[in-house]
């Protein structure tokens, strides 16, 4: 990897975004069958076009989030019925990565704004879009004014909602489990629930067990973030270092175990061996959030939301990679409300390439400017050349 530190200016591509009447938004329909969300819903795209914004939807792009094309048309969208001029935007709004055709369609000197995936196509896409001189901000680096991840902490706040509602299916005699509530019944001891990890998935979780009545257990390996989840929900929290004698015991007595550690506790090996789930209780419940970054447990592979569960050693396994994906209404009303806010930002700021570089919550969501990568997570990863995004402009905030 080389790091670079002159300032290729590009006259053409800083005359980009002078009128931001003219600008046109694309909201494809996404490709991948698991994937339920879209970008805008129709709410969103209404406040763009009375701000003077172009959106351009593909038929049926809203449809599995509960939005239909008369929706859209009503908002002010234009519906297109296939994704090439969609695509041809000036500014692409997508859930997924785009696949190598919509890569294709991506015009010259765009944005593009979606997640980066982890895939094996992600080098390949990453190389089009430096080519392109594609301005590319990814969900997982886009922070707020406060510094938190935005799209991430609201994604895992609905995963840690719904991970009780998944276990509640699946711990019902419906679907062969425990035949168990996960609340406290009167005259009966309430529900064993363990949960790995201490973040934003863990907090939404356990607030929703606390709120049910079920006995809750968190293990961490930092401290710090086991006082914070005791400050927000309760000082009476069981709240515990990751260690193998007491964590093996509660994950023994567990009904549920919600495997939601962060990706440097997974970097550092902490694992839950297959041995200690084969000693779980029969049809006890296992819900791996952290499945899309490798799991927490040895017996984890990936599920889809066609095939959700397998068992094995007597233990349900729901390992579903994209669990937002579940609730399409609510993530995308989500997703919305934050690409819409980035937009208006950026018709008071002199368009979306300025507004970005005036702005170091968004430069932080950065990938690929101007023809070059300014992400150094990205260019270590796949050695390439690494501008620091801080050279593009002198004045950021």
């Amino acid at each position: 990897m080389q790091l670079e530190t002159h300032l290729d200016t590009s006259p053409q591509y800083a005359a980009l975004l002078k009128n931001n009447k003219s600008i046109t938004i694309g909201v494809p329909k996404e490709k991948d069958s698991q994937e339920n969300r879209v970008a805008l819903n129709p709410s969103a795209v209404s406040i763009l076009c009375q701000n003077g914004f172009e959106v351009l939807v593909e038929k049926n792009a809203g449809l599995k989030a509960n939005f239909t094309d008369a929706e859209y048309l009503l908002a002010g969208a234009s519906i297109k019925e296939s994704p090439d001029e969609v695509m041809q935007t000036l500014i692409v709004l997508k859930i997924n990565p785009p696949t190598p055709h919509e890569l294709d369609l991506l015009r010259q000197n765009s944005f593009l704004i979606s997640s980066i995936g982890n895939g094996p196509d992600l080098e390949n896409t990453i190389s089009v879009l430096i080519k392109k001189r594609i301005t590319f901000l990814a969900f997982e680096y886009l922070e707020d004014s406060q510094g938190e991840k935005s799209i991430v902490r609201a994604m895992s706040e609905i995963a840690g909602s719904a991970v009780l509602l998944i276990a509640a299916e699946y711990l019902s005699s419906i679907h062969a489990g425990k035949g168990i509530v996960l609340g406290g019944i009167t005259g009966l001891p309430p529900a064993q629930i363990v949960i790995l990890g201490a973040g934003t998935v863990a907090e939404y979780a356990a607030r929703t067990a606390l709120g049910l009545g079920a006995n809750v257990k968190v293990f961490d390996s930092e401290i710090y973030r086991l006082k914070r989840l005791k400050a927000l929900l309760s000082h009476s929290l069981y709240a515990a270092i990751l260690d193998q004698i007491h964590l093996k015991k509660a994950i023994e007595e567990a009904d549920l175990v919600i495997g939601a550690l962060s990706p440097k506790d997974l970097a550092k090996g902490y694992k839950i061996p297959e041995d200690w789930v084969a000693d779980m209780k029969p049809n006890a419940v296992l819900i791996d959030v952290s499945i899309d970054r490798g799991g927490c447990f040895e017996t984890s592979k990936p599920t889809s939301h066609f095939s959700p569960v397998f068992k094995q050693h007597g233990v349900i396994h729901y390992c579903v990679p994209n669990i937002a994906s579940r609730f399409a209404h609510t993530a995308s009303c989500v997703l919305s409300g934050v690409l819409e806010q980035i937009l208006l930002k950026s018709t008071n700021e002199g368009g979306l390439e300025s507004s970005i570089l005036q702005n170091h919550n968004l430069v932080k969501g950065l990938v690929t400017f101007q023809g070059n990568v300014v992400n150094l997570e990205i260019a270590q990863k796949y050695k390439l050349k690494y501008k620091d995004p801080g050279i593009f402009n002198l004045g950021i905030n």
